[in-house]
């Protein structure tokens, strides 16, 4: 695995140690994060800071703190928001629902050439049609 982007849930699961992440996909951002090779888009600093505000997520702390201190964790990168990642989210290819935030997620991990880590059932059928690679981030229970 050449580097790894999370999905902005899959980040807020690994800072709070949520047991929905496999030990499998914990134990690959840990590899990754030791080569300085997982990368955070640029939009979820923004999607953590509107879920915050709209009551649908509550962290220990004040966003900006939370956010700081989980940009700092070592190996993990902001991906910037570059135009070229802006336009590429419009012209993504087959078929992928208009989630703005997901777009830019989608195409970072394409520009990046890097692994979407997600538990977004969208985002994991949008990789298994062959158009980004996808890591399941959840734990099976059986």
């Amino acid at each position: 695995m050449s580097g790894i982007l999370l999905d902005t849930h899959v980040l807020v699961w690994l800072l709070n140690r949520d047991s929905t992440l496999s030990r499998s996909v914990v134990t690959a951002i840990d590899e990754a994060a030791r080569e300085s090779a997982v990368l955070v888009s640029a939009i979820t600093p923004w999607e953590i800071a509107m879920l915050v505000a709209k009551g649908r997520l509550s962290l220990t702390r004040d966003v900006q703190e939370w956010l700081d201190d989980a940009l700092s964790q070592p190996g993990i990168a902001l991906a910037p928001l570059e135009p070229a990642i802006a336009v590429a989210s419009t012209r993504l290819p087959g078929t992928l629902h208009q989630d703005p935030a997901d777009r830019m997620i989608v195409a970072s991990a394409r520009h990046h050439g890097a692994v979407l880590v997600t538990a977004d059932d969208r985002l994991l059928a949008y990789g298994a049609a062959g158009h980004v690679d996808v890591l399941d981030a959840r734990a099976r229970h059986r």
